[in-house]
């Protein structure tokens, strides 16, 4: 998959099968209009491409909307990857662009610049200045510059009922099982493996405490959760905790793990660890033991959840 960060820096001439959209997650609502551009492309000779931004429209147009993604850049690029797409084209969202009249967007960039021969969206799709223009006029533009128009139509994406709104909704509310559902994989977190207070290896529950560099990336509820990492190609168990470490005293948030039958130097390591369930809410304990007690237990409900 070739990736480029500006429509400007696409340099290719094959004509494209091609979406828009922010297609925060990736989830299975999405994938419906993904698969059906790139199986399109694949029948049609044509190479398939999806048109993103960031950041995120909401963030530059609404400077109060303290928006939070379920997916960094780099995900997002993962997962489209997989998938088979031929072209992602992230363009930098600006003021200035999104006063671009809908005739300049379609010829100037989609026809001029992305060769677009097909356009695959939703049936509620709007673009140009004050996201005045819709799918009949989408229409209209294809008939003046010479590419075809698909609609998704409505029953076909609403009979999944997904979107990015309530999958940051349920992972805000600790509902891993819902989100993940929608998302149609786990939800992942990535970041690198820094040195801690190294207070769990004191009761023999040494912890990863992984950094999070995406101020941008959505953080699920402070709690316990049963995860897994592919480490050294191998995949791990684990639970985190996000969250204070009350009990003794933390002062920031701090996301940690425990890994599963494992042991090695995982400092500074870039890792991806992937939720799949949630254990409990964090907790101030009396004392250590009794931290050290619940520990315990959590294991063991993890490794039960892992061994179903």
């Amino acid at each position: 998959m070739i990736t480029v960060h500006s429509i400007h820096k696409h340099n290719q001439n094959d004509a494209v099968a091609i979406t828009i959209g922010t297609f925060d997650g990736v989830h299975i609502g999405h994938r419906k209009i993904l698969e059906r551009v790139i199986n399109h492309a694949k029948e049609s000779g044509l190479k398939s491409a999806v048109l993103t931004f960031f950041p995120h429209p909401r963030m530059v147009l609404q400077k109060d909307a303290d928006i939070k993604l379920l997916n960094t850049i780099e995900e997002k690029n993962a997962i489209l990857k997989e998938m088979g797409l031929d072209i992602l084209v992230i363009h930098p969202f600006t003021k200035d662009f999104s006063r671009l009249s809908a005739t300049e967007f379609v010829r100037d960039l989609l026809v001029n610049k992305l060769k677009s021969k097909k356009i695959i969206i939703g049936y509620d799709h709007r673009f140009g200045r004050n996201r005045n223009a819709n799918i009949t006029d989408l229409i209209a533009f294809g008939n003046t510059f010479d590419f075809e128009v698909e609609e998704i139509p409505a029953q076909e994406i609403d009979d999944v009922s997904v979107s990015s709104t309530k999958i940051r909704k349920a992972l805000e509310d600790g509902d891993i099982e819902t989100a993940n559902n929608y998302l149609g994989y786990a939800y992942m977190l990535n970041g690198t493996i820094q040195k801690g207070k190294a207070l769990g290896r004191q009761i023999n529950f040494p912890t990863a405490n992984i950094i999070i560099a995406e101020a941008y990336k959505l953080i699920p509820k402070n709690g316990s959760y049963v995860v897994k990492s592919s480490i050294n190609g191998k995949t791990v168990h684990g639970m985190m905790n996000i969250g204070f470490n009350p009990t003794v005293n933390g002062q920031e948030k701090t996301i940690e793990v425990h890994y599963f039958d494992y042991e090695g130097d995982l400092y500074g390591q870039k890792i991806q660890v992937d939720l799949l369930a949630r254990l409990r809410d964090e907790k101030k304990f009396d004392s250590v033991d009794d931290l050290k007690n619940q520990l315990a237990k959590d294991k063991e409900k993890s490794l039960q959840f892992i061994s179903r």
